[in-house]
């Protein structure tokens, strides 16, 4: 906690009046340029991981980049995306996995529901995931598994955006795009899905933002 309340100070006193014209801008309104869909997992840092600036991401976060259907009640995730479409007119939204996911693995794996009842309810979400899981990738395993569920949660979740009228509308009339992205945490890579293809390969590779399709199932991880 001390580094923290150490932190506090230091933005206090340095960072905030290094970008303090920022922040009184900020201060008037926000215009976000994505809606960036991520895990709580502390390792993820999306401002970090895309150098952008405060005002720059509207950021939805929870334990395995879940996004449960349109009509699901109290959706906080597809409010505040309807929320970013809608009222902030935020016209790309990106749902980020990531390698070595606890959530995850407690999909493919099982064994949470004893010590961690909420999260296994919570986990329900990506019932698609595991089920796409089983089905495809028996061949893999360890790491590599994980990072297979982690891949097909990522076009699952971008499938429930799109069960949300306002996301579909909008899709159809190619007014947002939505994109599903891949972090490599130990090399710090950025993965996009590349709809061309039908596989995340790197991200400065994949030159098409058009809206991804359907997902084709993949037999191989992230490089």
């Amino acid at each position: 906690m001390q580094n923290l309340v150490k932190g506090v100070h230091y933005f206090q006193n340095i960072g905030f009046q290094q970008q303090q014209k920022l922040f009184e801008q900020l201060a008037e309104g926000q215009a976000p340029e994505a809606c960036f869909i991520t895990c709580s997992d502390s390792r993820i840092d999306p401002n970090l991981i895309t150098n952008s600036a405060p005002g720059s991401l509207f950021i939805v976060r929870n334990v395995g980049n879940l996004i449960p259907c349109y009509g699901t009640s109290n959706n906080g995730e597809m409010a505040a995306v309807e929320y970013a479409v809608t009222a902030l007119g935020v016209k790309h939204i990106i749902v980020c996995g990531h390698t070595a996911c606890g959530a995850m693995r407690a999909v493919v794996e099982g064994g949470t529901a004893e010590k961690l009842p909420a999260v296994t309810n919570w986990l329900r979400h990506a019932d698609s995931t595991g089920a796409i899981v089983k089905e495809h990738y028996q061949h893999l395993s360890g790491a590599e598994l994980i990072t297979a569920a982690a891949q097909e949660n990522v076009l699952v979740q971008l499938e429930h955006l799109r069960t949300a009228p306002v996301i579909a509308t909008k899709v159809s009339r190619g007014q947002i795009t939505l994109h599903g992205w891949m972090y490599k945490i130990e090399t710090g890579q950025i993965f996009a899905y590349d709809s061309a293809v039908h596989e995340f390969r790197p991200v400065l590779e994949v030159e098409d933002g058009s809206d991804d399709e359907s997902p084709r199932y993949r037999s191989r991880a992230i490089a």
